[in-house]
């Protein structure tokens, strides 16, 4: 009996699957079309169910005001919801509000944080905000080398101007600390983000 129920659940679960993708499409497709209260509609129950994607995307909807009431404490919920499960955008927007102070405390530390958890998932967008973290000391020690490594990082992932940004930190800089800037952006990809830094 209880392998029974055991392939019952798993094969009600398969069932659910398409279902959820479909509810997921349908959304996004309203949500392009400007139909806002429908991609709430179906993105609600998805999120409330613990899908990622459709956190992040009521977070922005709540954080930009499209479709609904400007409610930074509720993207702030649905980011945090996002983020807590690993989603690398939501963990970004996260970080963005805690560094500029919008819709929470300023708190360069807990920013720093969200950062580092988007940029060990490649998020460009981060790891160039972690950079400026460490080039104004904003909340840790000023360091050009990490922002400097940073930087590398950033502009290897594809945000050209983090490559600008490094260009000109590099021009502050020895020719050692460029050198040990490099070998530790190098050292941070190879070790799959596990090894960024001193």
């Amino acid at each position: 009996m209880l392998r029974l129920t055991f392939v019952f659940s798993v094969l009600l679960s398969l069932a659910f699957k398409p279902v959820v993708a479909q509810n997921f499409q349908t959304a996004l497709s309203a949500y392009q079309a400007s139909d806002y209260a429908t991609a709430i509609q179906e993105w609600t129950p998805l999120a409330e169910a613990g899908n990622t994607a459709a956190q992040f995307n009521l977070g922005l909807m709540y954080s930009t005001g499209k479709g609904v009431v400007q409610d930074l404490g509720e993207a702030k919920k649905w980011y945090l919801l996002a983020g807590e499960q690993g989603y690398a955008k939501a963990q970004y927007y996260l970080g963005h509000m805690y560094d500029v102070g919008r819709g929470v405390n300023r708190d360069h530390s807990e920013a720093r944080k969200w950062y580092l958890l988007a940029a060990a998932q490649s998020n460009a967008k981060a790891q160039n905000n972690l950079a400026v973290i460490y080039e104004f000391g904003n909340g840790v020690l000023q360091d050009n080398i990490l922002a400097h490594m940073w930087y590398n990082i950033s502009s290897a992932n594809g945000l050209e101007r983090a490559m600008e940004y490094r260009d000109m930190r590099t021009r502050m800089m020895t020719p050692k600390e460029v050198s040990k800037a490099q070998t530790m952006a190098r050292e941070c990809v190879e070790s799959d983000y596990k090894k960024c830094g001193y």
